[in-house]
């Protein structure tokens, strides 16, 4: 006992008592930090992608991903394809949980015409790699169709991106892949929405070659097994059209396997490395 008439010991110092106040203080930070980056998580800003099913929209899927939360639109416009574009595009959406989804028929596409993806009786050409002329494969000014129908929907839903997987270098050389395009077109949605120029165009692997996306796409982890590329085939990929030869050279220079089956494969894999 001490002169006041205490046990030694039967109260803590002021300065155990102080430090206990102040880890419960850090612990309370620590826990509000943790909940605050935890909200920062959930809460990702949402952007359109235009997911056709394809390889290049799926890497561009994979992009967005990484920031943020995607809203898919997938788009029938009559193509020969569609059954299989569909089933990968709710593959692709299923594997990135993608709750917003949009589906939409533009099949008039189709009536229109003038293409080979959307027009039985043409008939759709094999691959030639080394050709600078615009395939019949082209559906006259699509990509503008799908762009405004995009830009409807990220008004609608406050999305401030859209994201679309168009290629210029390694392609089948489409006018409306070019980046000038898009450069062009976010002008008319500055000009024509309420958002006015908050809404911009993503076109993150545009000028990428097919092997630089096979290589993005297999760092970002995406599954380029529910991905479909053929122009012809809904069950295999025919192997011979031109999207089918840009999507093996692709694989072939990357150095990585192709997932999917092909009906036939007329060109050896080695003249592509």
């Amino acid at each position: 006992m001490n002169k006041t008439g205490k046990t030694k010991g039967s109260s803590k110092p002021a300065s155990l008592k102080k430090t206990g106040k102040s880890n419960k203080t850090n612990a309370a930070k620590k826990s509000s930090t943790v909940r605050k980056t935890d909200a920062r998580k959930i809460k990702k800003d949402t952007a359109v992608v235009l997911l056709s099913g394809g390889m290049d929209s799926a890497a561009a899927l994979g992009v967005l991903a990484q920031k943020y939360q995607p809203a898919a639109l997938h788009l029938n416009y009559g193509q020969r394809t569609e059954a299989k574009e569909l089933d990968c595009f709710v593959r692709l959406c299923d594997h990135y949980g993608i709750k917003q989804r949009l589906i939409v028929d533009v099949s008039y596409l189709e009536q229109i015409g003038g293409s080979s993806l959307t027009d039985h009786k043409m008939i759709v050409p094999k691959a030639d790699l080394d050709s600078n002329e615009v395939p019949n494969t082209y559906v006259p000014f699509r990509n503008a169709h799908i762009l405004c129908i995009a830009t409807s929907w990220a008004e609608v839903i406050g999305a401030k991106r859209i994201f679309i997987g168009a290629v210029s270098e390694d392609s089948s050389g489409y006018p409306d892949t070019r980046p000038e395009f898009y450069e062009a077109f976010e002008k008319v949605i500055k000009t024509g929405t309420r958002a006015g120029g908050a809404i911009k165009i993503e076109t993150p692997v545009i000028d990428l070659s097919k092997a630089e996306i096979v290589k993005l796409g297999l760092k970002l982890k995406v599954p380029f097994k529910y991905t479909w590329s053929c122009y012809v085939g809904n069950e295999k990929a025919c192997g011979v059209c031109d999207s089918c030869a840009l999507r093996l050279r692709g694989f072939a220079r990357a150095g990585a396997k192709d997932p999917i089956e092909y009906e036939q494969t007329v060109f050896k894999t080695e003249i592509f490395v």
